[in-house]
């Protein structure tokens, strides 16, 4: 089964649990009830903790997994995250951050980071990372598009491209309107989208254009369902899972980073040279604060 296969499945997931209701045991529908009812809280809560809630055994809740299809809980917890990624309001998130412990708040929300970081790098397509990398070299213009919490992403990005090429541009809210800013693009040049749950619809609406005028495209972005993938030539997914209705970004920071890194890399003697440059102009302009404080 393919991954985008899983990933649909999972978008039944609720009305799989309704349908299979009438043939459950009592703990089993005890389960269910606060599943259906509170999915959103679900998916962030240990098989120990929703046993607790229901009063049920753990074993009762890995059994309700593996009756659903799962191999195991912790597979249902996350088909459950997968569920919530586009339905969650803010109202949602700030609500659900009642089941976290504020005591151990900085290492949970830590944890969940260091792990993003780890299921991306496990999951990632490194041809199709390599191929992105050589797109950035071959294109005539870059335009890197990020709205709303994926702003600070594409600025980050742009930032660093544009010490490495002179066509970089980034395209986010302003005075000019997105397919204003993208007026111009041609079959030539490169459109690299970012975006992450909940998906801006604006970002689909400038990938889709992009795509129209004939310019190849990237989306970096959390979910083979992201809508972006309907229109990106390349595909790089992170982990975005959210504890909060704070957005987790430390995952695809780190994927543009390793980007950003590996194009550098390829130009390394020609923005070394650049960089000497600049360091003279920010000593001459006093851009950085020196090691002598001055």
């Amino acid at each position: 089964m393919f991954e985008g296969d899983i990933l649909m499945d999972n978008e039944d997931l609720l009305q799989r649990i309704a349908e299979q209701y009438k043939r459950m045991s009592k703990g089993q529908k005890l389960i269910a009830d606060f599943i259906l009812n509170n999915y959103d809280k679900a998916a962030f809560m240990t098989a120990s903790k929703i046993g607790q809630k229901v009063g049920v055994s753990e074993s009762t809740v890995v059994r309700f997994a593996n009756m659903l299809g799962y191999e195991g809980y912790p597979q249902l917890q996350k088909a459950l995250q997968e569920v919530i990624r586009n339905k969650l309001t803010t109202v949602q998130r700030i609500e659900m951050t009642s089941e976290l412990d504020e005591s151990t708040l900085l290492k949970t929300v830590s944890k969940m980071d260091i792990n993003n970081i780890r299921l991306t790098v496990e999951e990632i397509n490194k041809e199709v990372f390599n191929r992105v990398v050589d797109r950035i070299f071959s294109a005539r213009s870059i335009y890197v598009l990020g709205l709303r919490s994926a702003a600070p992403l594409a600025q980050f990005m742009g930032y660093y491209l544009s010490f490495i090429f002179e066509k970089v541009r980034v395209v986010t809210s302003g005075v000019n309107d997105i397919l204003e800013q993208l007026i111009n693009i041609q079959p030539q040049d490169l459109l690299i989208g970012i975006s992450f749950p909940r998906y801006a619809r604006r970002t689909v609406e400038a990938m889709a254009f992009a795509k129209n005028k004939g310019a190849e495209t990237v989306a970096i972005t959390d979910s083979l369902l992201s809508p972006l993938t309907s229109y990106a030539d390349h595909i790089l997914l992170a982990r975005s899972d959210m504890a909060s209705f704070v957005d987790s970004l430390v995952a695809p920071l780190s994927l543009i980073n390793a980007l950003i890194v590996a194009v550098g890399i390829r130009k390394k003697a020609d923005i070394s040279s650049e960089f000497q440059e600049l360091e003279r102009i920010w000593g001459e302009y006093g851009v950085y604060i020196g090691k002598d404080g001055s």
